[in-house]
């Protein structure tokens, strides 16, 4: 069971094969063995989860099933959850309990998967590595020296570890990506507005995205038919009929024109890294497709831009953390300044200080002009470059990261360095348009490599198709970490 697709973990449980109830536990099982070692997952309620598996079972045995009833799902530690602890992997929200449910969550919920867990994160979704977490960092499942990437690491390790069946992530600047491509799973951000940022704790709004994790493609085409929707509480939200994001995975790739952005493949790229990607668009062409030769002249400027722009709103959405009406509160204190400020030294970890700095200060009376302002020109023409480039190809491939996983505490020292583990993936964010990454090999140490797939707007659907195909004449992600007991 731990190694089937979410499809036919469905088809087991209609078929009355496994019980949610014992899928579930199974899971839990796992989790309570491997858990202590690997720091995924933060909270668990092994009452609740079972719970949801028992009415699960009842819509299964009524005919009452949805394709994902039953199914257990690990979330994000960044989505609030009715009665779950939700605590954005920081010691200011070490001990809330979310009163209401995110939108992604009530779309699990109506489609009667169970929720886990909340798995651990990056604090804030700050951070490439899992590293800033209050609750300690993420082991990566295939080599538990390294980092499993951020800030979606617990996620992207649960799945790989076979901790769940698949799980949820967000998206700030390759949040999804990165980590999936470090522990060698699959992982999609979707088109800015798909779906609802409503009960996701904001880092930088107009970057965030939600989006699914998963062993395969085809596991991700079936989360984000539950994850997406139009939801009136996020003015974000994108009024578009539903579509069912699997209907194109058996479409073969004969003419697909596959975009090479001369960009991607420059100096910083492990050779490891170019020789798993360059047999990955070889295996393309005996699928069918062309390669074109473009280039995204802008794309070297993303990490500048979005390193202003996500601190700036970083800076406005972490206000409302001041110790007054939830989180964490300074014990002593002289005054109301005083409090506010004890707080929040207290309850912040190093890198939501230093970013909530940074974005302070761009946006002062002064520098918003010259830094702020000129960012966002930027990013238009970030943006314009794509356009330009979806207009000579169907879709752009490179690889997710510059490197396989990098040893824990190896980049804690320089920000900088850290934080171009995610120069290929943010300028998707910036534009707004949907990524991916999937496993295309193995690098150094047996690490896994992940290749980013990023398409036109909307073409999420087309996508999850190439990658699909893809992943039907490979095994890369069929792959498990050693000892982890499947």
């Amino acid at each position: 069971m731990l190694n089937s697709s979410l499809a036919q973990l469905g088809a087991a449980l209609h078929a009355r094969k496994i019980s949610s109830v014992e899928l579930t536990q199974l899971y839990l099982d796992r989790i309570a063995a491997h858990n202590p070692s690997l720091n995924a997952y933060i909270t668990t309620n092994t009452e609740t989860s079972l719970a949801q598996a028992r009415q699960a079972d009842l819509l299964l045995a009524n005919g009452n099933a949805k394709p994902l009833t039953g199914i257990p799902i690990a979330q994000k530690d960044i989505f609030c959850a009715k009665g779950w602890r939700t605590t954005c992997g920081s010691k200011i929200l070490e001990n809330f309990i979310a009163p209401y449910d995110a939108h992604v969550i009530e779309q699990f919920n109506n489609a009667g998967a169970v929720n886990l867990g909340k798995t651990n994160m990056d604090e804030f979704a700050m951070g490439s590595s899992n590293e800033t977490s209050y609750f300690g960092p993420v082991n990566n499942p295939w080599d538990s020296g390294a980092v499993p990437g951020g800030s979606s690491g617990g996620a992207a390790c649960a799945v790989a570890a076979r901790l769940c069946a698949a799980a949820t992530g967000t998206d700030t600047g390759g949040s999804i990506r990165q980590p999936a491509a470090l522990c060698g799973i699959s992982g999609l951000k979707p088109t800015y507005g798909v779906c609802s940022r409503y009960g996701m704790i904001a880092f930088a709004s107009s970057l965030d995205q939600a989006g699914p994790m998963g062993r395969s493609a085809e596991d991700l085409a079936l989360l984000l038919n539950v994850m997406a929707g139009f939801d009136e509480r996020d003015s974000t939200s994108l009024q578009r009929a539903k579509e069912d994001y699997a209907r194109d995975l058996a479409r073969p790739l004969n003419g697909l024109r596959i975009g090479l952005p001369k960009e991607f493949f420059t100096e910083g790229m492990g050779s490891d890294v170019a020789k798993a990607v360059d047999a990955a668009i070889a295996e393309f062409k005996k699928l069918g497709a062309t390669i074109v030769d473009i280039s995204l002249p802008n794309s070297r400027l993303s990490v500048p831009v979005y390193y202003v722009l996500a601190p700036a709103e970083a800076s406005s959405n972490l206000s409302r953390f001041d110790g007054v009406r939830y989180g964490y509160r300074a014990q002593d204190y002289a005054d109301l300044a005083d409090m506010y400020e004890k707080s929040r030294a207290q309850g912040f970890g190093a890198e939501v200080k230093r970013r909530i700095m940074i974005g302070t200060y761009v946006l002062s009376h002064g520098y918003y002009d010259a830094y702020y302002l000129q960012a966002q020109k930027l990013r238009r023409l970030i943006a314009q470059d794509f356009a330009d480039a979806f207009k000579q190809c169907d879709v752009i491939m490179g690889p997710t990261s510059p490197s396989t996983a990098f040893k824990l505490g190896e980049k804690g020292d320089d920000p900088v360095q850290m934080y171009l583990s995610d120069i290929y993936t943010i300028a998707v964010n910036l534009a707004g348009l949907p990524g991916m990454s999937v496993p295309c090999g193995f690098g150094s140490g047996g690490l896994p490599v992940g290749l980013q797939i990023i398409g036109d707007y909307f073409a999420e659907a087309r996508m999850l198709n190439v990658a699909h195909q893809y992943q039907l004449s490979t095994d890369h992600h069929d792959r498990a970490p050693k000892n982890i007991g499947v």
